[in-house]
């Protein structure tokens, strides 16, 4: 169980929120990381979406010499196909859970939810909403890759088997590269997932065209309430 929430940047719409986005950052960074590439996404002004970026909680990441910094699970070696801090991801799949149920209690059906994250956060929200009981708007996965791959089969739910994916990498990206992408999408599509594969020339970031796809995409999952 989770004691506490975890902090977050939340930008509330304009007009009542009737949808949210959890959004979750990579390794190192933080609930801040994400929010100044709102306007980017070109939404109409009148939407009705909020806005939420959790900060991770500050624990010791073994592939930087032990140093303590904002992550959602701990990394102990270069290769990400390896050794997952399993305790660390479930405990960030709790925490990212917990804050779903928040938006719940606020009146957000999960139905118009969308679980979001980059790097380390984008492989929280791909773990997270792929077993998430309820089913969600959609689930956006930015440069990112899928631990816990082994089990994925076997837990993932059926409300969110059809739930739309976008998954976005880029070419050059040394972090985590783009070999590790393409195979969590091959692997989400050979279990029937519909997931909209797209890459840019760009390394471990985000740039102009990939925020006005993610604008366009959020736009069609969500829509109108």
């Amino acid at each position: 169980m989770v004691d506490s929430l975890l902090r977050c940047v939340v930008v509330e719409p304009t007009v009542a929120a009737d949808a949210a986005v959890i959004w979750l950052h990579g390794l190192g960074a933080d609930g801040h990381d994400f929010e100044p590439v709102l306007p980017w996404l070109s939404l109409p002004a009148d939407h009705a979406i909020r806005f939420v970026f959790p900060h991770a909680p500050q624990i010791p990441v073994t592939l930087n010499q032990g140093m303590v910094m904002p992550a959602w699970y701990d990394i102990t070696e270069t290769d990400l196909a390896r050794r997952h801090d399993r305790d660390g991801i479930l405990r960030s799949r709790e925490q990212l859970r917990a804050l779903v149920e928040r938006e719940r209690a606020q009146g957000i059906d999960a139905s118009r939810i969308v679980l979001a994250g980059f790097s380390q956060g984008g492989a929280v929200a791909l773990d997270t909403g792929l077993r998430h009981e309820e089913k969600l708007a959609g689930i956006l996965a930015l440069s990112t890759y899928l631990v816990l791959e082994d089990e994925v089969e076997a837990e993932r739910a059926s409300a969110n088997a059809g739930t739309p994916l976008l998954q976005v990498h880029g070419t050059s990206d040394p972090m985590v590269p783009i070999a590790r992408g393409r195979a969590a999408c091959e692997q989400l599509k050979g279990l029937g997932y519909s997931v909209q594969w797209q890459e840019y020339p760009m390394q471990h970031e985000v740039c102009p065209e990939e925020l006005g796809l993610i604008g366009q995409w959020l736009g069609g999952v969500l829509g109108s309430g």
